[in-house]
């Protein structure tokens, strides 16, 4: 496949470009500048609105009505992009102190399911689900930077990375309690000579994932098979949504300096949004955030 062309969306740059997520009520794009403590939304008309917050903000998720779920840190947060406001939703107590939560997507029911990382890579990321049953461990997964949570298209299989061991994963998914199954390994990346980071599923049930260290973007089968490869057209692309009125949009973020030094962008775009219709794949819309919220 010939490299994809993407086009750089006016939305300025970002430090740590991450967990883009489409709303298809308002036609908008929200994503997230997890050092800069922003949430960010493309609007319709092509305005951006920002808000923001105070802390790491790891992943974002869609709320029905109104609003943005968010995670900061160790906690889960609810934000109103119209007055502002945020109320906190629940706080993890018992995570080790290095702990904070990173990646994350609503499961096909609107629970929003997360990957922890080691904030100097410590093996402390686990699995945590939030619901209408609170906070919970979902799985012990010790992995030392998480990243890649999506789900197939009828919910049954959770991915999942750790981009430094550059191992990616799969279990079964119980979609009527949250539970997960058995985990087990679903793509080696080493002979790919990079760890995923962002990742997500077309309505074909194939994984899109970012390639951070080779600065590509993989496509891969439900059996774990390359697709195929093509460029980024920054040296560090972050994380991928579909979008669009008819979800054929691939949206990309991307990294210009993620604060920890071990990830600066020599590209001149580097920390850009990007778009392209290029790829021949359609996603699937997102469900919305059902728990917490009363």
């Amino acid at each position: 496949m010939a490299d994809l062309r993407f086009e750089r969306l006016n939305t300025g740059s970002d430090a740590l470009g991450e967990s883009p997520v489409w709303n298809a009520l308002s036609q908008s794009l929200w994503w997230i500048d997890g050092v800069a403590g922003k949430v960010r939304e493309l609007r319709a008309d092509g305005t951006v609105q920002t808000l923001q917050v105070t802390g790491h903000v790891g992943a974002i998720a869609l709320v029905e009505g109104n609003g943005i779920v968010a995670t900061i840190d160790q906690r889960v947060f609810w934000l109103d992009p119209e007055t502002k406001a945020e109320r906190l939703l629940v706080e993890i107590t018992d995570a080790p102190e290095a702990m904070r939560l990173n990646d994350g997507k609503l499961d096909r029911q609107g629970r929003f399911v997360c990957i922890g990382m080691g904030r100097g890579g410590e093996p402390v990321g686990d699995i945590h689900g939030f619901g209408k049953a609170r906070h919970r461990v979902l799985a012990e997964t010790g992995v030392m930077i998480g990243n890649g949570i999506c789900f197939s298209p009828d919910g049954g299989t959770l991915y999942f990375t750790d981009t430094r061991a550059r191992t990616s994963f799969a279990a079964d998914y119980h979609t009527e309690t949250g539970d997960v199954g058995a985990i087990r390994p679903h793509i080696d990346c080493t002979a790919l000579g990079s760890g995923i980071d962002g990742a997500t599923v077309d309505a074909a049930g194939n994984m899109w994932a970012v390639l951070i260290h080779t600065g590509e973007i993989g496509c891969f089968a439900s059996d774990g098979r390359v697709i195929h490869r093509t460029r980024a057209p920054v040296d560090y692309p972050s994380s991928l949504a579909f979008g669009g009125a008819g979800m054929d949009v691939l949206y990309m973020t991307s990294i210009r300096d993620s604060g920890t030094g071990r990830v600066v962008s020599k590209s001149p775009d580097g920390g850009g949004l990007f778009s392209t219709r290029d790829h021949g794949a359609r996603g699937i819309e997102e469900a919305c955030f059902q728990g917490m919220m009363d």
